[in-house]
């Protein structure tokens, strides 16, 4: 019998998610990381470094902790009647991408046409925020607000468009300057009719 048949499967994230580290441990690794980069973590000025960062780190990528179905639950479908184009734009995220680690901010616009009631306002700042506060890549985030708007609101279409500044483009690598990258998907009523795409886009700038 081929001894292969019954070897355990490789470890993968999808199947054997990695244990999330003890604060211990991740000030150890800030530490290590201050080493690497050719200075002292013994040095009075970075003693307390690895307990900020940590404790900053909570802060920053605290969205894997938060839940878009939770943000967007409550609805009120007393709207006197209202069932045009809802917008929220311009709203302000900071997230850090995937890749290096860095910051990419900028603004989020999200517009939806309402089926069955309307969200607050301010959950889809709240929404942005969920998924900004993770390790990210702009394209990915897109598709994850405007996925989320359409299964927990199930609206007649969506429309959703970020704009953002790339550090990892600023800081290093080509440093170019003054370089916005835009994402916009498009669902239901949206992606169907360039008539509404075109009053989404009018109404944003």
């Amino acid at each position: 019998m081929d001894a292969r048949v019954n070897a355990p499967k490789p470890m993968t994230p999808a199947n054997d998610p990695a244990p999330r580290p003890t604060r211990e441990e991740a000030e150890a690794a800030v530490r290590t990381l201050i080493a690497w980069a050719g200075d002292d973590p013994r040095r009075e000025g970075l003693l307390d470094t690895p307990a900020r960062v940590t404790k900053a780190y909570g802060e920053l990528f605290a969205g894997y902790d938060l839940s878009a179905k939770d943000v967007l639950s409550k609805t009120f479908k007393e709207v006197g009647g209202y069932d045009d184009l809802v917008l929220v734009k311009a709203i302000p995220f900071y997230a850090h991408c995937e890749h290096h680690m860095v910051p990419f901010f900028g603004k989020a616009h999200i517009a939806y046409l309402p089926h069955d009631g309307v969200v607050g306002l301010s959950k889809l700042a709240r929404l942005v925020e969920v998924y900004a506060r993770r390790l990210q890549t702009q394209e990915t985030m897109t598709a994850q607000i405007i996925d989320a708007i359409n299964e927990n609101l199930g609206p007649r279409g969506a429309a959703v468009m970020l704009e953002a500044e790339h550090m990892c483009m600023t800081m290093r690598g080509v440093r170019a300057h003054d370089v916005k990258t835009v994402t916009h998907r498009f669902t239901g009523v949206f992606a169907e009719d360039r008539v509404e795409q075109d009053r989404f886009f009018a109404m944003v700038r």
